[in-house]
């Protein structure tokens, strides 16, 4: 017990001396995160559709070979930037262009190189979830969607897309999360975020484990709070457990309600007495054609 209220005072002292940095530090993770994430976003989403777009045998030479070569740069893609660490990969783009480039090709802005690195990585793993949630919904929809006379492109952005979207939702917040935390191996190109802090914050006072302690908690902090406003918005996507009849518009009352006048319609509204007038008309008028 007097371990744990030390550690309580170590990590008091630290906060009370250092908390504009740790704040400043989370601010730091978390604009990082969201800005690669809403990138990565974008470039999984292009290699995604990218590598469904459909073809035939039927369809040209040159139209073939260039899926195919797209579908191959996409695969390489992929499998690179998911088979790797992302701190190997910071370390060969951010010291590997001047390497090879004899210093001509480098990073002038931090913040530049993080969100590249970041982002490169979100979208390979996104490429995936994409083509995934792309694959996933019913061909049912694209051939209905080619019935109608919709071409590729507007079965995708009208049709496909939208559904997806809600399908893949929970792996962009997934990869929202795990961005948060992997955020931490930028230290390896000096970009100051969370985990950097604490790394000057304990070169100062040698105070590790309370000062990590305190990172914990704080990464704790950051994705419960991402888990909860994703749920929240999948939540919104959701809509309501249940829907009420709309009975302003007649049109939309009488859509798809018809059947024979002798049983009526669930939605019909005429009196107890016209109903029965109406049946007996129909029942006169058979009798006079039996004769």
């Amino acid at each position: 017990m007097d371990r744990f209220l030390a550690l309580g005072q170590d990590m008091a002292l630290l906060w009370g001396k250092y908390w504009p940095s740790y704040l400043g530090g989370m601010g730091s993770t978390i604009l990082l995160a969201v800005v690669a994430t809403v990138i990565g976003c974008v470039i999984g989403l292009a290699c995604g559709i990218l590598n469904t777009i459909p073809y035939t045998s039927y369809d040209p030479a040159p139209k073939r070979f260039v899926l195919k070569l797209v579908r191959i740069l996409v695969r390489i893609y992929v499998e690179v930037f998911r088979g790797t660490p992302m701190v190997l990969q910071a370390v060969f783009i951010y010291y590997g262009l001047p390497y090879f480039s004899n210093n001509t090709m480098r990073f002038d802005n931090i913040w530049v190189a993080a969100i590249l690195i970041v982002s490169i990585n979100t979208g390979a793993y996104m490429a995936e979830s994409v083509r995934g949630g792309i694959v996933s919904i019913d061909p049912g929809q694209t051939e209905g969607a080619k019935a109608i006379g919709m071409n590729h492109f507007q079965t995708m952005t009208s049709v496909i897309l939208p559904q997806a979207f809600r399908n893949i939702l929970p792996q962009i917040g997934n990869n929202f999360i795990i961005n948060i935390k992997d955020t931490s191996v930028m230290f390896i190109i000096s970009f100051t975020e969370f985990f950097a802090f604490h790394r000057y914050i304990t070169g100062v006072n040698n105070m590790y484990f309370p000062s990590a302690a305190i990172e914990m908690i704080g990464y704790l902090i950051m994705t419960l709070a991402a888990s909860f406003l994703l749920r929240l918005l999948e939540k919104v996507l959701d809509g309501a457990d249940n829907y009420e009849l709309v009975q302003s518009d007649q049109l939309t009352m009488a859509a798809g309600t018809y059947s024979h006048p002798d049983r009526g319609t669930p939605f019909d509204e005429r009196s107890k007495e016209e109903r029965e007038r109406t049946k007996q008309q129909l029942k006169f008028g058979r009798n006079r054609g039996d004769r």
